[in-house]
């Protein structure tokens, strides 16, 4: 159906034929739209995207921060001081909470920001033609009477009137619910206007996938005009999921929220038995569990990882999947394709083989076919090819893209050959076949065209063209062939074959691949990218052992890993024959022992997936075809190809490479651990923290001291010194040693390698020495801890400088935690600017809080000594120098 603005069903397509179809759309099939005309339409029609629910606004977000049971006891909190008449600390009290409505906002509104920028970046692809040429654009930038063409791996971009397909068949589940792909015919014509969607055989339908066959289709609806739109409408499909680690640490909140609550009713016990001010207890313990609960925790993960897979994404891997962020810290076996991501695909023909011929191809210009055997190969290899080239600018396969510039050079051009041998059927290439065939006139007759893996074609051919004599494919033959092969691929070029047949009639694609003539070889190189090499090396470094899965020839996989050092010799090859011919068990002990999969099918990968899972690794798999979608999903970070891998393998995938690129697995795997990390900084300082506070709180209310701090004080300090250090430490540079160690285990606990050990030294120290800072101030005025009827104005100056020295402690202590090994100078003492501007930040308010009249009124604090000054920038600096210490002592432990 085509609906109008209103989504009012107006035309429907499937019972027109394909004539009357262009002619209302007002297109031509073989120009397309013009530019200037698709933009026009899609002024009229809008983008094609699915809308959904409207966003919250900022205010619904401010509000939506209040929902929580803290910000609800510290309003109770406000509302109280101010019957009281406490307006002072009711003004603070709700400066407080809206203050972190505020910082939650902002953290919400720039994780949001970054999910929807990378959601821009995995916008679908479709194919069109525009202006007369094939061009690749967003999906969304589609409008009615666009002519897309369909392959096999795509997703369908738009609702279609199929104008043209071959052997097409098309998963609807998406729709119909019907598991099977159903058989498509552009030539059907559907008269019953109440004929079923799963039966609409000339119909394509938005987010369907294409599983067989090609096909051009006429775009007849877009965005919500399109049959996904109707079930779409009213429904958000964006879902917001808690990844492992954040799940991890909101129990952690909550264990530490029961704890706390144990913590504020034993203080309000002890408060009662000692007759304190009840009211001012009421509010300590309010403040205490408020500054002991990290409820910011989860948003602080939410920030760091959205920020950090932002940042992935500028070094070309796009996380689909934050739970992908943590496992990459794991990741211990690459499983990564040869084609594209460990080479450079610009496939290049260096070689023709005729029977026991070699013709070398010329790197530029152009050369003449000397022998009708060397015409026909290559006429072969050029009409069995679905890319196109056309002034030099190509679309398709990099494999095909090389073989139409091998007819180019010989003055075979694509365009040229079809106009004279048009194509009337196919049999479309296989990854399990790995062959392809067509079908093309020949004058009065019909020529079929095959060309594929060598070994394929062999097995299929019964004849061979030698001295332009068609003659019986003897065994000597095809040892002449083998030895070619193997010579090519010792040079590390991989090798097609060729074969054809003539028929006087149309056959099935079935009969296409029997009884052929074997023409000749051809070898082409796609050489290592030149940072690979570097990268395995990195890799290894790291615990990490690369793998090469590929489709090409042993030798010539052998040739290219030992080229980049992933292998260093052939007995770490095995083929996909040898795979199938070796019992599960015994390949799965011995998969150690290989380092290159050749010839394998898409079957094949995820049987290597799960021989390397059973010894307990995390395995990274790169993909990018229909069939790769299993082992994808089986693997523990699928990586698909952005440049050449298929909507089905992006859409299995955690991660897309938009450079096809094996460096940037490695640099995504860096990436990774340095954002765990980076979020364990965060949560071990927020951790030591709370417990300075708690311990400074909790010690003076045991021992029947004054409280060195008040509750507004605390909710300023757990804002200020708290917030903003753990954001810039979940964005710091990271370790520039991280890939010289060995993976994570996934199953270690969080605070493995002493972090719970550091958290409470750190927060015992911030803690213990709060309580010195108060007894100093105390001590400078003749008074004691345990002292009776302390005059206000000491207890005043005593109180600014716990206050002080609690917060700024906190701020240089995040120094010592960029590091839990390095030691401040060694990792940079400003290369977190952040970090440095968040620390700058604090001390300036807080020194603002004790100096400024109406704040330091507020706050109860008043302005200190130049020596008092002096004694809690000493006292602040403490927790660091010790934190340094126990580094430098664990540094000196390990080189012993």
């Amino acid at each position: 159906m085509w609906r109008d603005k209103d989504g009012v069903a107006i035309l429907s397509w499937f019972s027109k034929d394909v004539e009357q179809v262009l002619n209302e759309l007002q297109v031509n099939q073989r120009q397309g739209l013009t530019d200037a005309e698709a933009q026009s339409r899609l002024g009229t029609y809008g983008e094609n995207k699915l809308k959904s629910k409207p966003k919250k606004s900022i205010v619904a977000l401010f509000f939506s921060q209040l929902k929580d049971m803290l910000i609800y006891v510290l309003l109770g909190a406000a509302v109280i001081t101010l019957l009281i008449g406490e307006y002072t600390d009711s003004v603070i009290i709700l400066l407080v909470v809206i203050l972190n409505a505020i910082i939650g906002v902002f953290q919400e509104f720039k994780a949001e920001k970054a999910i929807e920028a990378l959601q821009k970046m995995t916008t679908p692809r479709a194919l069109v033609r525009r202006d007369g040429d094939v061009v690749e654009i967003d999906s969304k930038d589609l409008v009615p009477g666009d002519i897309v063409v369909l392959d096999a791996g795509r997703y369908i971009p738009a609702d279609l009137r199929l104008i043209e397909s071959v052997n097409l068949q098309i998963e609807e589940s998406a729709l119909t619910g019907e598991s099977v792909p159903s058989e498509k015919d552009a030539s059907h014509v559907f008269e019953d206007p109440k004929t079923p969607l799963g039966d609409l055989a000339n119909m394509a339908f938005m987010s369907t996938l294409v599983t067989y066959g090609r096909a051009e289709g006429v775009v007849v609806g877009t965005g919500m005009n399109t049959e996904i739109g109707k079930i779409a409408k009213g429904l958000d499909e964006t879902q917001t999921e808690m990844t492992p680690l954040q799940k991890r640490l909101a129990e952690l909140g909550r264990t530490l929220g029961y704890i706390a609550i144990g913590i504020c009713a034993l203080i309000f016990v002890v408060a009662l038995i000692q007759k304190r001010d009840l009211f001012e207890m009421f509010l300590t313990a309010i403040s205490l569990a408020v500054a002991a609960i990290p409820e910011g925790l989860p948003a602080i993960v939410a920030i760091v990882l959205a920020l950090g897979v932002t940042r992935m994404s500028r070094i070309n891997a796009i996380v689909k999947r934050l739970p992908a962020v943590e496992t990459l810290g794991s990741v211990n076996i690459i499983c990564s394709d040869k084609t594209g991501t460990l080479t450079q695909n610009k496939m290049t023909v260096l070689h023709l083989y005729t029977h026991r011929e070699f013709f070398d191809v010329p790197d530029e210009g152009t050369a003449t076919a000397s022998k009708r055997t060397q015409e026909k190969l290559i006429q072969t290899f050029v009409l069995c090819t679905d890319a196109t080239l056309v002034d030099g600018e190509s679309t398709g396969d990099p494999t095909e893209i090389a073989l139409l510039v091998l007819g180019e050079k010989y003055h075979m051009p694509k365009r040229e050959l079809e106009a004279g041998h048009e194509r009337v059927a196919e049999r479309p290439f296989d990854s399990d076949r790995k062959l392809m065939s067509t079908l093309n006139k020949e004058g009065s007759r019909y020529r079929v065209h095959t060309k594929g893996a060598f070994d394929n074609i062999l097995k299929i051919a019964t004849y061979a063209l030698v001295d332009g004599e068609k003659v019986p494919l003897s065994e000597q033959l095809k040892a002449d062939y083998h030895r070619a092969a193997e010579e090519m691929s010792d040079q590390a070029l991989r090798v097609l074959g060729a074969a054809y047949k003539d028929t006087d009639e149309i056959i099935e694609p079935e009969d296409m691949e029997k009884d052929l003539i074997l023409l000749g070889l051809v070898g082409m190189i796609d050489p290592p990218r030149l940072e690979v090499k570097e990268a395995i090396r990195q890799a290894k470094l790291a615990g990490i052992t690369p793998v090469m899965i590929t489709g090409d020839h042993q030798h010539t996989a052998a040739a290219i890993a030992m080229q980049l050092g992933m292998a260093t010799s052939l007995g770490q090859t095995i083929s996909g024959s040898d795979i199938d011919a070796m019992p599960e068990e015994e390949f799965k002990q011995k998969i150690g022992n290989y380092r290159v999969f050749s010839r394998v099918s898409p079957e094949h990968k995820v049987k290597i997936v799960k021989a390397f899972q059973s010894h307990g690794n995390i395995v990274s798999m790169t993909g990018d075809g229909v069939n790769d979608a299993p082992s994808l999903k089986n693997a523990d970070i699928g990586v698909a190809m952005g440049i050449t891998g298929t909507d089905v393998s992006k859409g299995a995938s955690d991660m897309i490479l938009t450079d096809d690129n094996f460096t940037t697995i490695v640099s995504a795997i860096k990436e990774g651990r340095n954002i765990y990390n980076n979020i364990k900084k965060s949560v071990v300082f927020l951790l030591s923290c709370n417990l300075g506070e708690i311990v400074a709180i909790l010690a003076s209310v045991l021992f029947f001291w004054p409280m060195p701090l008040l509750p507004t004080q605390i909710l300023w300090i757990n804002l200020i010194t708290d917030t903003f250090p753990a954001i810039a430490l979940g964005v710091d540079p990271g370790d520039k040693d991280v890939m010289k160690k060995k993976p994570r285990d996934p199953k270690e606990s969080f605070f493995a390698g002493g972090a719970a050990l550091r958290a409470v030294i750190g927060g015992s120290l911030i803690g213990i020495l709060t309580l010195v800072a108060f007894y100093f101030g105390l001590n400078e005025h003749g008074y004691q801890l345990w002292s009776g009827s302390i005059p206000e104005k000491v207890l005043t100056y005593a109180e600014t400088m716990a206050f002080v020295v609690l917060a700024v402690s906190q701020l240089f202590y995040s120094l010592s935690m960029r590091s839990a090994s390095h030691s401040i100078f060694r990792v940079g003492l400003f290369s977190n600017k952040y970090l440095i501007g968040a620390i700058l930040l604090g001390i300036v308010l807080q020194f603002a809080v004790i100096s400024v009249p109406f704040l330091a009124a507020a706050f109860h604090v008043q302005m200190l000594s130049l020596q008092d000054w002096v004694i809690v920038i000493l006292f602040a600096l403490i927790p660091l120098l010790v934190n340094e210490l126990i580094k430098l002592g664990m540094r000196v432990r390990n080189k012993q």
